[in-house]
């Protein structure tokens, strides 16, 4: 082989080590696209609990309001939040 024939070889490696390193380890490489997808589904579970329990709290809310009142969730929370009770009841600490 000449040595035109060596240098071109080892270029055309070169590069392949190259460019298959920045495919997997560069800015936009394999590696920062599944950190990226793993980070999707860590935030859309977050999001997902977050709907939750905002459902949950429009749940109560809408129970409060003055167009629907649920008087034992009115009672549990008066309980729970003023600590009030009942003259009849007994408290334990």
């Amino acid at each position: 082989m000449r040595l035109a024939d060596i240098a071109a070889v080892l270029f055309v490696i070169a590069a392949i080590l190259y460019f298959g390193h920045r495919g997997v380890q560069g800015g936009l490489g394999l590696r920062v696209g599944f950190a990226a997808v793993k980070e999707e589904r860590r935030l859309t579970g977050q999001l997902d609990a977050l709907k939750a329990e905002r459902a949950r709290l429009e749940n109560l809310t809408h129970r409060l309001s003055e167009n629907y009142l649920d008087l034992d969730l009115l009672d549990q929370r008066a309980r729970d939040v003023l600590g009030y009770v009942r003259p009849d009841e007994v408290v334990i600490r």
